[in-house]
């Protein structure tokens, strides 16, 4: 398995490791409860070096990406990030992403660990494949370390380590700046539903950022945290994650993500399919259910609408802040409106729920 800069880190903290998309990550420290209630109310920080980091530059970046990606890049203004996504021709999801805007002719893409070699051989298949006078596209996950600092206490924290003015720092914007002592990009976006920071740091420099974070945050209570309470906390947020609600065959337009398809944009991979899947009526849409019963559902469990199975659940988990089961699902959409009695098979067991706006939390 692969490793982060902060591997020999956690293993001394005592975490619990596991395989995730081929990378050794902790899943939990001090336990997934604990974790992701102390991101609720304080803050706590995540490795997220696992993410992948691929650079497109050069003149026709930004005519490039504007094909490549769904959503529509020519509004963003330097210093920008957007939440986007890449498709395939017959409108599936390649992967989700957020793209940097350091300028019209330079963008980073932020990618899930597990798609970095696919999203690469997919971007470069498409610029061979189209008439780019000037383009670079390049890998650079192994450059950067990723910590993610989340929760209401974020920023008091960061502003200790700091001289930026955070508050001029809004949501889905980023910056170069110094982080003790540390020159790196301080992002405003997360993964948690809460305020927080993603800090994109040189690699050789991630486990000295962890250890200056960690000591200027423990008087406010700041706890490292796994990839379980990540889980938990974008779930109760109800954000979709790769293999989960987006895949090769999940639509984005199924998975609520029309809001980053900008079918009105102009050109780009997938639109047609997209169209004519609007056209001829979006078969699936994604749910949210509440278990009114005791019991954890999981991926993959059957979804019964008035006796019915009408789908599955894409992620489930016994919700920390709710304190009861929670699930997205992928229904026919035909039964969303008329439905009147919604469970959720459990070992063969169907258990009652209902359907819930999202998001849970």
């Amino acid at each position: 398995m692969k490793k982060t800069p902060l591997n020999a880190v956690h293993r001394q903290l005592k975490a619990r490791m596991v395989d995730f998309g081929g990378w050794e990550m902790p899943v939990q420290y001090s336990g997934v409860i604990a974790e992701h209630q102390t991101v609720r109310t304080t803050a706590g920080l995540f490795d997220v070096s696992h993410m992948g980091e691929i650079e497109v530059s050069g003149s026709s970046a930004q005519e490039f990406l504007q094909y490549a990606t769904t959503n529509d890049l020519t509004s963003l203004i330097d210093g920008q990030v957007q939440y986007t996504a890449l498709c395939y021709e017959h409108g599936g999801v390649v992967d989700d992403l957020t793209l940097y805007r350091f300028s019209s002719e330079h963008f980073m893409l932020c990618v899930n660990a597990a798609n970095i070699s696919k999203d690469l051989a997919w971007l470069q298949s498409l610029a061979s494949s189209g008439n780019y006078t000037d383009l670079n596209i390049s890998d650079c996950s192994d450059d950067y370390g990723l910590l993610a600092l989340q929760g209401p206490l974020a920023q008091s924290l960061l502003t200790l380590l700091t001289s930026v003015n955070l508050n001029e720092l809004t949501y889905y914007r980023f910056s170069a700046e110094t982080v003790a002592d540390i020159d790196l990009l301080i992002s405003r976006t997360g993964y948690t539903g809460e305020d927080g920071f993603e800090l994109f740091c040189p690699a050789d420099t991630t486990a000295a950022l962890w250890q200056a974070l960690m000591r200027a945050g423990y008087p406010l209570g700041l706890i490292p945290c796994g990839l379980g309470a990540r889980d938990t906390l974008r779930l109760e947020k109800g954000y979709a994650l790769y293999g989960h609600e987006i895949s090769a065959d999940i639509l984005p337009l199924e998975a609520r993500l029309g809001w980053i398809t900008k079918l009105d944009k102009g050109d780009f991979v997938g639109r047609a399919a997209l169209l004519k899947a609007r056209e001829l009526g979006i078969p699936r849409q994604l749910i949210g259910l509440k278990l009114t019963v005791p019991g954890v559902p999981r991926q993959g469990y059957p979804v019964l609408c008035d006796g019915r199975e009408v789908g599955f659940v894409t992620s489930g988990t016994s919700s920390p802040t709710l304190k009861q089961g929670i699930a997205l699902a992928l229904v026919d959409r035909k039964m969303i409106v008329g439905g009147q009695s919604w469970q959720i098979e459990i070992r063969q067991s169907p258990k009652d729920a209902e359907k819930v706006a999202l998001p849970f939390v």
